[in-house]
């Protein structure tokens, strides 16, 4: 099933062509049972301590135990986060992982 991933706790996206989650709990969830979807829209603070670190960090365990073949090749992702920090720190890990898995591919 290919589909549009939104992760946000509060808005909505702004079609109705996205599966939306409202915690990090859901969007890992929808990334076991649905596999990876080919865009992302991330939004970091999720309500009280939860982030949607968990859920980057889980995209990349399951894309390194499928031998870089979970994330397909067209995926992309936004940030459309008003933290400027958790904004960063998910470009950064996500985006150097996607480096990593160009530059070693299998790995």
């Amino acid at each position: 099933m290919q589909y549009r991933l939104f992760i946000d706790d509060l808005r909505d996206p702004a079609s109705p062509d996205w599966v939306v989650a409202r915690n990090s709990a859901a969007a890992i969830e929808l990334l076991e049972t649905q596999g990876c979807p080919v865009e992302i829209s991330f939004d970091h603070d999720l309500g009280g301590a939860d982030t949607a670190i968990p859920v980057v960090r889980r995209l990349i365990d399951l894309d390194l135990d499928a031998g870089g073949t979970f994330i397909p090749d067209d995926f992309h992702f936004t940030v459309h986060s008003a933290n400027p920090v958790g904004r960063e720190n998910i470009l950064e890990l996500l985006s150097r992982y996607l480096v990593f898995r160009v530059e070693q591919p299998g790995a």
